[in-house]
């Protein structure tokens, strides 16, 4: 018998993306497996279930009858109790677990004997790049986070000269340049805000300069030393981060938008942005802090709230890219896509090389345990 794709609809508040497109289902019935999608589960990303039978799907009236269909589960965000319940004795789940938050749901899958997937453990090594779900949906949070900034702030981005007047420049400061970040710097450059950016990695200077950024830091010997031979960030002296905390907090009074997207896995978000520097800045500024799910870059944002303080808006957006589903969609099903191809031999069997770099580095539950090793030295969590 083929192997089964179940894709199910997403049960989480607010959560508009799905984990197959046509364009996927298309691709693995043409390889000869069976895909089985959740009636309605696309509608969020403006893909009916017309459009996936079309392509070769066969729709399930209930998220519980598609995981009980499925070899392979594959979703966006994790599994409710009642799909975990419903799966195959040794079924496959995909998803973006958010493991180290989601205790009970990764014990629930290992109780229920699921090998499961974190997309978010894909190792970040070149051949696992097509399946970096968390680039995929950074760059679009990035891109999306200054449409609702710029949606939020009561004036215009670029410079406009009019017979009744000049329009000055919005300023745009982008906190943390990774993926997110750089596509923040050049979609607000694209727009036509003055942009500056920092990061605590010197060797981003290059990167936001190249998108028409100025980099923010006190460039000092230090600064100008503080990459090592192998091209990783040394740790600054307590006096140059006096001097550049210093800096940022001059800087961001003077800004109209702020942008942070500091993450660290596991971890509470670190603080960017203190209450004083809020304080600081002109009513009217807005605050986009996209690490609002783990506590907030700014001190007293509230994840999805808007705070007002003082006239200047906090935003704290905890899945920004549900506002820009069929491109999230999109990206994350072919992430997924390049993942399945690691389960299924060309005879179209479940046949995984369990010592593939890939698959061990993001194997959560497997034989009735979890046994990522980042979440059992954490007492699995």
């Amino acid at each position: 018998m083929a192997v089964t794709i179940a894709v199910l609809k997403e049960t989480h508040a607010n959560e508009a993306r799905v984990a197959a497109t046509p364009e996927t289902v298309k691709k693995w019935t043409g390889a000869g497996l069976a895909v089985t999608i959740e009636t309605g589960a696309g509608l969020g990303a403006a893909i009916t279930d017309d459009a996936y039978t079309g392509a070769g799907a066969t729709i399930a009236a209930t998220g519980t009858e598609a995981a009980a269909r499925g070899d392979i589960v594959l979703k966006v965000r994790n599994p409710s109790a009642a799909e975990i319940a419903a799966l195959k004795p040794g079924a496959t789940v995909i998803a973006l677990l958010d493991a180290h938050r989601e205790k009970e749901t990764l014990q629930a899958l290992a109780t229920k004997g699921a090998t499961a997937y974190a997309m978010e453990f894909v190792p970040r090594i070149t051949r696992a790049q097509v399946m970096d779900a968390l680039s995929s949906q950074a760059n679009l949070a990035g891109y999306r986070a200054v449409i609702e900034a710029a949606a939020a702030y009561g004036k215009a981005f670029p410079m406009m000269m009019t017979a009744a007047g000049t329009v000055a420049p919005a300023k745009a400061f982008i906190m943390g340049v990774g993926v997110a970040g750089l596509q923040a710097i050049a979609t607000a450059r694209r727009l036509g805000a003055v942009v500056t950016a920092t990061d605590v990695r010197p060797a981003t200077k290059e990167q936001v300069e190249s998108l028409g950024g100025k980099f923010l830091a006190v460039e000092d010997e230090e600064f100008k030393n503080a990459q090592t031979a192998g091209g990783y960030a040394k740790e600054m002296s307590a006096e140059y981060k006096a001097k550049q905390a210093a800096l940022v907090s001059s800087h961001i009074a003077k800004q109209d938008i702020v942008i942070t997207t500091a993450l660290i896995p596991g971890r509470a978000a670190p603080i960017l942005v203190t209450k004083e520097q809020v304080a600081s800045m002109k009513p009217g500024s807005v605050l986009i802090d996209l690490a609002a799910p783990q506590g907030g870059n700014v001190e007293g944002c509230v994840a999805d709230q808007i705070v007002d303080v003082n006239g200047v808006k906090i935003i704290g957006f905890s899945n920004i890219v549900t506002n820009i589903a069929t491109d999230a969609s999109a990206l994350y099903a072919k992430n997924l896509q390049a993942f399945v191809g690691l389960l299924v031999n060309k005879e179209g069997a479940l046949a995984p090389d369990m010592e593939d770099e890939i698959l061990k580095g993001s194997l959560v539950t497997n034989g009735g345990a979890i046994v990522h090793p980042a979440l059992n030295a954490q007492g699995q969590g």
